[in-house]
């Protein structure tokens, strides 16, 4: 498997300064700062790029869940929110919240919701979130 990268570059002071960051694919390439990470600025974070992380990862590992089980999924989509907590004189994030919605003929909202869960244990971005609190939300919808 391919080895996927990312860089970042900052300057200046953490409350002023800001930074640049970029993936390796070029897909993509912006600004992030104090203000986009801790408030409402313009610019990305490290936190969204997690979450987006998080979603895509997720959404492939449930579509996975389901082909293996003889199900063909219409549609998945899944948002991420990534909590970035203050604790003691450091930062973490300590939840993670998945909502996903599926589109998945054959299937009943019990089963998905088993296989939206088995997903949420097996999809890297969630192992890598160990630590945190990952809550799951899974709702299917009709075809």
């Amino acid at each position: 498997m391919p080895i996927r990268k990312a860089e970042a570059e900052w300057h200046g002071k953490v409350t002023d300064g800001n930074g640049h960051m970029k993936f390796g694919s070029g897909a993509f390439d912006g600004p992030y700062s104090f203000q986009s990470r801790m408030a409402d600025g313009a610019g990305t974070n490290p936190e969204e790029l997690l979450a987006a992380a998080h979603a895509g990862c997720f959404s492939m590992a449930l579509s996975a869940q389901l082909t293996q089980a003889g199900l063909t999924p219409t549609r998945i989509h899944t948002s991420a929110g990534v909590h970035l907590d203050k604790v003691g004189d450091g930062w973490t994030i300590a939840t993670v919240d998945l909502v996903t919605e599926g589109e998945v003929p054959g299937i009943d909202q019990q089963a998905f919701q088993q296989h939206a869960e088995t997903a949420k244990k097996n999809c890297p971005v969630s192992k890598l979130f160990a630590g945190a609190e990952i809550t799951l939300k899974a709702t299917l919808t009709a075809s």
